[in-house]
């Protein structure tokens, strides 16, 4: 199975290519799509769509693992990362309806490192212990193989949100499943 990671931003775009076959893991590539220093927000939209679409021909995605959105303090910030994941979400739901998945931040970086708040330094030591050296051009490409590592790791678990196994009474009963990952096309 091959799981695209995904580490969205509104210059730098992180994309990761990891290989998991019987419980091992193989980099295949791990990218930056760096977009326009462009003022025009909509011209960096664009070339962030071209160039995502190129970077899905160059392996057969199974599935694809998102960050989730994370708290910005500048709203204008918050508000560019949201139509960059629109533009990145929006080329994925053409391809791949029902196998998107997002990630807290928080998820990521315990899974991965075993501390939820591990800083960079941390996530690529772990990275590099599980997968080997690699020259990751940026640390958006880092961030986005974390993410597809993330996923490889919990995918099996059954921890999927929007699938639950007994019906749901109230938002409670929802437990770690809601905390921790969801479809992004429901």
């Amino acid at each position: 199975m091959i799981i695209l990671g995904i580490d969205p931003g509104s210059r730098i775009t992180g994309l990761s290519f990891l290989e998991v076959y019987n419980r091992k893991f193989k980099l295949l590539e791990a990218l930056s799509l760096k977009l326009p220093d462009s003022d025009d927000l909509f011209v960096r939209l664009g070339v962030l769509g071209r160039e995502l679409e190129n970077a899905l021909n160059r392996y057969p995605v199974d599935e694809v693992a998102m960050e989730s959105l994370i708290y910005k303090k500048n709203p204008s910030t918050l508000i560019k990362l949201g139509q960059a994941r629109g533009v990145i979400l929006g080329k994925l739901l053409e391809r791949f309806p029902h196998r998107i998945f997002e990630y807290s931040p928080n998820l990521i970086k315990s899974t991965v490192s075993g501390h939820g708040h591990a800083d960079k330094v941390s996530i690529q030591k772990a990275l590099k212990l599980v997968l080997g050296d690699y020259d990751y051009a940026t640390e958006d490409a880092s961030d986005a193989t974390a993410i597809a590592l993330c996923h490889a790791l919990n995918a099996g678990s059954g921890l999927k949100l929007n699938m639950p196994t007994a019906p749901i009474t109230n938002k409670k009963s929802r437990g770690l499943a809601a905390a921790v990952s969801h479809r992004v096309n429901s």
